[in-house]
């Protein structure tokens, strides 16, 4: 009997490059749509957690996008943000994705151990604009107008802390389930700032989201999302559109796949004018 040979499965025109950033690997995966570019350049949508996300997000647009009259999915170069490893998360997020708060801030850790090291956020955004989206944007046909940023969880936190403190950086915001508790009062001092970086060119729209499942009572989560969202729309001149959505029968986890088939039609929706 011949020995029977199998291959790898890949996904369609997606790449992963390695680039180093405070002398550690990342792992940016990349997709790039099979069709013609528009004038403008493809819209990107910047994904943190890569490793757990990358492949369903790439993939639903793909097929989404076969129908954008019907979907309002339309193509759009992925990028996402990783490690070098193949679990879905890797322990540096904690890192790369919080401010330092006193201890007596944090929640219980699950198994009542220590927290791994935090306070990396603003490097690690830094990383993302000076080295990650310039090597995007010399290679590929990227519309700078129409830039997105998606996390969930500790990875909806940072998307909060970007918004905040780079509201130039992107034009559209995705927080699901974001851990406001966990840097609550660094967030708190950088919303009261953020009407000082407005500009009244601004058009910023952002999305935060819960699953319903999550409202626990532990970190009241969905409160503070849909809270926060209704004082960024407030703010201002009007450069902020926030909006809120609670996903029905979804906890933590479950709500990824379907926050994520909502997000890429929310970052598919035309610019704000």
């Amino acid at each position: 009997m011949e020995d029977t040979v199998y291959e790898a499965v890949t996904i369609p025109r997606s790449q992963i490059r390695k680039m180093t950033y405070d002398d550690r690997t990342f792992h940016i995966f990349v997709s790039i749509p099979d069709v013609t570019p528009p004038p403008s350049g493809f819209p990107v949508i910047y994904v943190l957690d890569a490793n757990s996300v990358f492949g369903t997000m790439t993939e639903a647009i793909r097929l989404q996008s076969q129908a954008p009259e019907k979907t309002g999915v339309y193509p759009a170069i992925v990028v996402g943000i990783g490690y070098p490893t193949e679990a879905p998360f890797h322990p540096s997020r904690y890192y790369d994705f919080t401010h330092v708060v006193p201890a007596s801030e944090l929640p219980a850790h699950p198994r009542g151990g220590e927290w791994p090291e935090m306070g990396g956020a603003e490097g690690f955004l830094s990383f993302i604009d000076d080295t990650v989206k310039p090597a995007i944007e010399k290679d590929l046909p990227v519309d700078r107008t129409r830039q997105t940023i998606f996390g969930h969880s500790l990875g909806g936190l940072l998307v909060l802390h970007a918004l905040l403190t780079r509201p130039h950086a992107y034009q559209c915001y995705i927080a699901g389930s974001p851990s406001i508790h966990w840097n609550e009062s660094v967030l708190s001092e950088e919303e009261r700032r953020l009407p000082s970086l407005l500009t009244d060119d601004m058009r910023i729209r952002a999305l935060l989201t819960v699953g319903e499942l999550e409202n626990d009572g532990r970190f009241a989560v969905n409160v503070k999302a849909q809270a926060m969202a209704k004082r960024l729309s407030a703010m201002g001149n009007g450069q902020i559109e926030a909006s809120f959505r609670q996903f029905p029968d979804e906890n933590h986890t479950s709500v990824l796949h379907v926050l994520i088939s909502h997000a890429i039609r929310f970052a598919s929706k035309p610019p704000a004018r």
